[in-house]
């Protein structure tokens, strides 16, 4: 399982903590010194189910900077994904890779149910 986080993120602390509380074991990646590819992306996003917009860090200053609220709505999928690949500071954190599931940001409660059963 991959654990792709940003150490000074308080909800990728918050969700390692987590995960070595409950014993799982994973392979840190920092998201800033290896940010995940077009490739990794896609298939992340086609695998999760989820909408492309939670796969964007909305809260973090570099998205408010390139006012992405108002260009996301008109970029292709393809665009979107490309963007993405260009700064691990875009990507939602934390995110776990495994062969079943992905799962996007933190949620205690969701993280429990789909790690731990």
């Amino acid at each position: 399982m991959l654990f792709i986080q940003y150490p000074k993120c308080s909800t990728c602390q918050k969700a390692k903590k987590w995960l070595e509380a409950h014993k799982i074991a994973y392979t840190d990646r920092h998201i800033a010194d290896e940010n995940p590819s077009y490739g990794e992306l896609k298939q992340w996003y086609e695998k999760s189910g989820l909408p492309l917009k939670k796969f964007f860090n909305t809260s973090g200053l570099l998205y408010k900077n390139m006012q992405l609220k108002d260009k996301l709505p008109v970029m292709s999928e393809e665009e979107q994904l490309k963007l993405l690949a260009t700064n691990g500071m875009l990507v939602k954190r934390p995110l776990i890779v495994d062969d079943k599931k992905i799962l996007v940001g933190f949620k205690e409660t969701e993280w429990a149910e789909k790690l731990l059963s």
